[in-house]
């Protein structure tokens, strides 16, 4: 089955203390289980690691659910390591895995990886019909005899930090507390692909970005950005939305790099998304566009050099 195959791509010598959770976003709650995470394993002389997916439960379990993700597997899966973790251990979510019961999940974890260790969140269930909730876990580690933990929320001066409280800040528009919930600017990646060449000939060149159609954005408009390009950061400003000027309706991001000059395309971005100037509007010409692209750039410029000096 995928699951085995997946835990047996994985092994340790030592035992692990594991933590398991889709983790989209890697926010600060997902920060303060994994640094306990890591305090523990290291006074147990064990290695850290974490059990995630490659894609959301939910989209598996119900396929009509169109829940997007706050950040791709590889960028997940980066943020994770770069907390300290031993090892990260994505599976491949299917019904099959959903239909298997809490203690043959934990049964396999100790098989493949020497699990002696768990700590998860408050809400954690695992196994078919969510069977394994916290006080099943509880039992379960008393006769599968391996430690068992669970930390309180994680809350900051805007409240209990969660996915769906990132979600619903991005839908807002409001980058400012999406900062504030992650601990980082939100971030979006992507391959630059051919455009229509419209901001060129109105003297905006912009770098169409493509990204993954489950992934999560913020609210349509104009944004100040940063954009890295080849590990150097420029200001930049972007637009995601539907072009409505030129009549478009399929969602796109473009990104104008502010001072910079160069052939973008087949290029990887990675794109902070750090304040929103403004909604998108219809103009009646592309020059009164161009005009209005002019000031969104000098108000980007304006504000991102103002965040530097803070």
């Amino acid at each position: 089955m995928s699951l085995e195959n997946d835990l047996a791509d994985f092994t340790s010598d030592k035992g692990t203390y594991l933590t398991i959770g889709v983790f989209d976003g890697v926010h600060l709650g997902h920060k303060s289980l994994l640094s306990e995470l890591i305090k523990r394993a290291k006074q147990k002389g064990l290695e850290s690691g974490v059990i995630t997916f490659k894609r959301h439960p939910r989209r598996v379990v119900n396929p009509g659910n169109e829940l997007q993700f706050l950040t791709n597997l590889q960028l997940k899966i980066k943020l994770i390591k770069e907390e300290g973790v031993d090892f990260v251990v994505p599976l491949t979510f299917t019904k099959e895995i959903a239909g298997i019961s809490a203690s043959d999940f934990i049964s396999l974890l100790q098989k493949h990886l020497k699990m002696q260790g768990l700590i998860v969140g408050p809400d954690f269930a695992l196994g078919n019909e969510r069977q394994g909730d916290i006080s099943f876990l509880r039992n379960l580690a008393q006769s599968m005899n391996f430690e068992f933990s669970v930390i309180p929320p994680f809350k900051n001066s805007v409240g209990i930090i969660s996915s769906t409280a990132i979600r619903n800040a991005l839908s807002a528009g409001d980058m400012v507390k999406a900062s504030h919930l992650l601990g980082r600017y939100f971030s979006i990646e992507g391959e630059v692909v051919q455009g229509t060449g419209t901001g060129k000939k109105i003297g905006f060149p912009t770098a169409n970005l493509y990204v993954d159609s489950e992934q999560a954005l913020p609210l349509e408009g104009i944004y100040a950005t940063r954009t890295l390009l080849d590990g150097q950061c420029y200001n930049s400003v972007t637009f995601i939305g539907k072009r409505v000027t030129f009549g478009d309706t399929k969602r796109t991001i473009e990104t104008h790099l502010i001072d910079y000059n160069g052939d973008l395309y087949h290029k990887n971005l990675k794109i902070d998304i750090i304040y929103r100037l403004r909604s998108e509007i219809k103009f009646d010409s592309a020059d009164e566009l161009a005009e209005q692209i002019r000031r969104d750039a000098a108000a980007a410029k304006d504000y991102l050099n103002n965040l530097n000096r803070k």
